[in-house]
């Protein structure tokens, strides 16, 4: 399609689109939507920068759907799949099949973990994970409600839409990809909620899924998800972190021991007991070496190898699971369809023992291995994904990368070179690729609102640097002061439990006679209602850490000043990042500069960015961290963030947030 012809045809359908919603037109949206129908037209990738408020989510739908092209959506977050699935697809379908003049489909994806599995659930044979529900009584009243929803007329399987069960119920009736047996060896392979979902998304114009079913099909180069023409990767700057944890392979007791139970179900006799008894001496040792971790404070999280007193335990646990799924492999005369599907699911539970205690006795280059006290558990990661996206991403499909937050410093260079767009050094550049993974256009455009009159950002270059025990006491008092002037109406991000802690201790004192609810996160909240209870109470503060800097969206009075203890740094202990880091230094770059600091710029950004969230919001944002303006690099973190009014005066902060409180009230 000839290119004029083809803007005019998006714009046309955006305007029908937009109307459909309620919205108006926006310069960024239109300017976005057609550098998306280029990239899908001429087959480039595009990365976009679309703030708070373009509407980026019908900037990429619309073009897609005049294509005709189908279409992956990747998100990050479960609340935009959700947006995007129940709000922004339904909304604009009836209006845009009549622009188009045909019939429009969608639909969203998960693992198979997602979904109900109808063997498991109705299978007779004992298993480890059902006997939880009889050991602990009261879940098996779960249970029934679960089996009675599953049964159900319509009955979609998904998780998201099941009735509110407790956890180890979902699991005594899931299993994982690894453990499926398949549809064509499954007595309920026809009525499989996970088959018939993905069967949905393979027709469908627009597929939304999730960054790590994407990215564990990117880094095994194994299908998992519907065949597309492009993808869309939302929520992009997550994505390389999103990656990392995908395939990062996790060592425990307790998944160890669960293999070991299942066998010994299966196949009772020497080898499955010789894997039991290697299960046990594994738990053993995992439990010496955490107290012996706990007791040493000294002791660094990141691994250079197996600790030796670890590595003869691993090395059993390794070989065990090669006799036991040899014994498997050979054990191919079953009929009984549960005995089949029993038997994969302990196939892939030892396979998947085996293949991380073989990763774990020999760190390859490239990989980086820590100990987690708090869960007892060892985790091998790669250092570096972006290889992988080249070849596995770039080189085979269109994609569109956008997000809020893209640019370090006004510039796409570390997003590029995160997501492998920007080849190595090293690289074959005459690989025999379907798309040139340079051919890249990189776009900002810009945001709606008006931030330097909208917002205010707040630098007080009075307050002591931050330190490793939380806030400073100066810091807390600013933060006490602001929020008394606001009357509440705050989100205060915290980088730490501790900062959130002795927020909460340090304003309980000085608001306690004030009209003010503080409402604290607590570690395993849901985010979902904590948001909620702050949205709806005008007069309330919100104390939270990293899960709150992203995706929160309270437009209106409840949020008139968004306060932030520190510059998010990593933590020096963050195993992943100073691996990232050191490996830089060592190579004669910086790891401060390439690393620390462009994730501390996007999460900043983040963060200032739950402040204006609607043409009519006014508010301050108030970074507690001075070195943001006595360091070099606060230029470049600034110059990340949503261009506010910046100031650096208290009294003026002040008595703009009494004004608001007052006009609000």
């Amino acid at each position: 399609m000839a290119s004029s012809q083809l803007g005019a045809k998006v714009r046309s359908a955006l305007d029908v689109a937009v109307e459909a919603i309620g919205g108006s037109p926006r310069a960024g949206q239109i300017e976005m939507a057609e550098a998306v129908a280029n990239a899908l037209n001429d087959r480039h990738h595009l990365l976009v920068q679309a703030g708070t408020g373009t509407g980026k989510s019908l900037a990429y739908l619309i073009p897609a759907l005049v294509h005709g092209k189908k279409v992956l959506v990747a998100t990050a977050t479960l609340a935009l799949q959700r947006q995007l699935i129940e709000r922004d697809l339904p909304k604009i379908k009836e209006a845009l099949e009549k622009e188009l003049g045909r019939d429009l489909s969608f639909a969203i994806y998960k693992g198979v973990g997602n979904y109900l599995c109808l063997q498991k659930m109705n299978s007779e044979l004992p298993d480890p994970d059902g006997e939880v529900l009889l050991e602990i009584g009261v879940l098996g009243k779960d249970a029934k409600r679960l089996r009675a929803w599953a049964e159900s007329p319509g009955a979609s399987g998904d998780r998201d839409d099941a009735p509110d069960v407790d956890r180890r119920v979902w699991l005594a009736n899931s299993v994982s990809g690894r453990e499926c047996v398949g549809a064509d060896d499954c007595q309920f392979g026809t009525k499989c909620f996970a088959v018939n979902a993905k069967a949905k998304a393979q027709t469908a114009d627009i597929v939304v899924t999730n960054h790590t079913l994407l990215a564990i099909e990117i880094v095994d180069s194994h299908p998992i998800l519907p065949d597309r023409d492009a993808i869309v990767l939302d929520e992009a700057h997550e994505f390389m972190d999103r990656t990392t944890q995908a395939v990062t392979e996790e060592l425990t007791s307790g998944r160890v021991i669960r293999a070991a139970q299942m066998a010994k179900r299966h196949m009772p006799g020497k080898t499955s007991d010789a894997f039991s008894k290697a299960a046990d001496g594994l738990a053993a040792a995992i439990a010496d070496y955490a107290d012996d971790y706990r007791n040493n404070r000294d002791e660094q999280r990141r691994l250079d190898e197996l600790p030796s007193q670890l590595e003869a335990p691993v090395r059993k646990i390794k070989e065990a699971a090669e006799a036991l799924g040899a014994a498997i492999n050979a054990d191919a005369e079953i009929i009984d369809p549960d005995s089949i599907a029993e038997r994969a699911r302990v196939k892939g539970a030892v396979n998947e023992v085996k293949q991380t205690a073989t990763k774990m006795l020999k760190i390859g280059h490239g990989y980086v291995m820590w100990f987690e006290p708090n869960f007892s558990t060892l985790y091998l990661a790669p250092l570096d994904v972006s290889a992988e996206l080249r070849k596995n991403l770039f080189s085979k499909t269109p994609v569109i990368a956008t997000s809020a937050t893209l640019t370090v410093g006004k510039g796409f260079d570390a997003i590029a070179r995160n997501l492998g767009i920007q080849a190595g050094e090293n690289e074959d550049s005459d690989s025999n690729w379907d798309i040139d993974p340079s051919n890249v256009t990189m776009l900002d455009v810009g945001s709606p609102f008006d931030f330097a009159n909208q917002g205010m950002l707040y630098l007080p270059k009075h307050l002591p640097e931050p330190g490793r025990d939380g806030p400073s006491k100066e810091a807390l008092t600013e933060l006490g002061e602001l929020i008394d002037a606001a009357g509440g109406r705050t989100l205060a991000l915290f980088s730490s439990w501790r900062g959130v802690e002795a927020a909460d201790e340090h304003l309980r004192k000085v608001l306690a006679e004030l009209p003010i609810s503080i409402i604290t996160q607590r570690r395993g909240d849901t985010v979902g209602s904590l948001v909620e209870r702050f949205e709806k109470d005008p007069t309330s503060i919100l104390l939270g850490t990293m899960s709150l800097w992203q995706g929160v969206d309270v437009p209106g009075p409840s949020c008139t000043l968004v306060a932030i203890d520190r510059i998010p740094f990593p933590r020096p202990d963050d195993p992943v990042m100073s691996a990232r880091a050191a490996e830089i230094d060592a190579a004669g770059g910086s790891g401060f500069m390439q690393v620390s600091l462009p994730r501390a710029a996007l999460l900043l950004a983040q963060g200032t960015g739950r402040l204006i969230r609607s043409l009519d919001d006014r508010g301050v944002v108030a970074i507690l961290d001075s070195r943001i303006v006595t360091k070099r690099y606060g230029s470049i973190l600034l110059n990340s963030m949503p261009p506010l009014w910046r100031t650096g005066d208290g009294a003026i902060v002040r008595e703009s947030l009494a004004k608001l409180h007052e006009q609000y009230s």
